[in-house]
């Protein structure tokens, strides 16, 4: 087990992705944390952290993914339950960080949600967080603690580099999405493509228009997360409607609520890459076109150097 200056490391996890937190253990040889985290019978969270973990690095290892409040509600507990059990030092490492989508004032009297969110991990008692791929790298200015921003693209350009696609284009399927799209597209030699959509009047089907070609190009959508899947569907029907070849999605966080996996089935799409930053159900592991890719040692490694205070900048040159 990793010790530095008299600190033990411990990782604990709650029920948002306990297989990931296995793995990450696994990685760095270290048993996982022992905590009970239960429900009483009116629903009340109930957490009861069995180690002793008096003057240690600690880690909650739990993505706040469906269901969002019952997880971030076990994510606080959790810290709070630490930080009275007298941790050194407690980051939260959100490998999903649900209510980012919620990060500006887009109508009158909406709330900000994502800083609610930063300001609660705080209170409670956190230290710093660890996450991944974040929907808005402005949500790290919420938080007053240090904020690690991990990101997924090494683990998703091994895969797609093990394709071999021909003439590859890589898309984004928003205006929103160009930079991350123009850097992955850098990296991989590819180029550049967008699409514009636009909706002339409410409840009118959407014109989208590419930007870039594609005709007789392998293509690479690539967005931060697929929640119904709706825009990356679309997204593929136009690329197959303008002459594309073999067409792929990729992104970090699969969300999948509602019509997603029907959509993604009956889709244009050849296969849909994701990570494990949300876990899987059955539904979703028996779909043919996904390929989940593990981000278990990525999250270790960056662990590792948090506890020892070396670059994590490093990871990504």
């Amino acid at each position: 087990m990793v010790k530095l200056r008299g600190q033990e490391l411990k990782i604990f996890t709650g029920n948002g992705n306990p297989e990931l937190a296995r793995e990450i253990c696994a990685k760095m040889n270290s048993p996982l944390g022992n905590a009970l985290v239960t429900r009483f019978s009116d629903g009340e969270i109930n957490v009861q952290i069995v180690d002793n973990v008096r003057g240690m690095d600690v880690f909650v290892v739990q993505p706040t993914s469906h269901p969002v409040n019952r997880h971030f509600m076990e994510l606080l507990i959790m810290i709070d339950a630490l930080k009275r059990a007298s941790a050194a030092r407690i980051t939260a490492v959100l490998p999903y960080y649900g209510y980012a989508r919620q990060d500006r004032k887009v109508q009158p009297r909406v709330p900000i949600t994502a800083k609610l969110v930063a300001d609660l991990i705080t209170t409670a008692g956190a230290n710093r967080v660890l996450t991944v791929d974040l929907h808005a790298a402005q949500i790290q200015g919420f938080f007053n603690i240090p904020v690690d921003n991990l990101f997924a693209a090494p683990v998703l350009l091994d895969y797609i580099k093990s394709k071999k696609f021909k003439d590859l284009t890589v898309v984004s399927p928003d205006a929103g999405g160009v930079e991350r799209a123009r850097a992955f597209a850098k990296r991989l030699g590819a180029t550049l493509a967008i699409i514009d959509k636009r909706r002339d009047k409410p409840n009118v089907a959407q014109v989208m228009n590419i930007v870039g070609d594609v005709e007789g190009h392998d293509c690479l959508l690539l967005d931060d997360m697929v929640d119904t899947a709706g825009t990356l569907t679309e997204a593929a029907a136009a690329l197959r409607a303008n002459s594309a070849g073999t067409i792929c999605a990729a992104c970090t966080h699969a969300v999948l609520s509602g019509p997603a996996i029907g959509r993604i089935n009956e889709s244009a799409l050849d296969e849909l890459i994701v990570t494990n930053t949300i876990p899987m159900d059955s539904k979703q592991k028996e779909c043919p076109k996904l390929k989940v890719l593990s981000v278990g040692s990525l999250i270790a490694e960056a662990i590792t150097r948090i506890h020892e205070e070396t670059s994590l900048s490093s990871l990504f040159v």
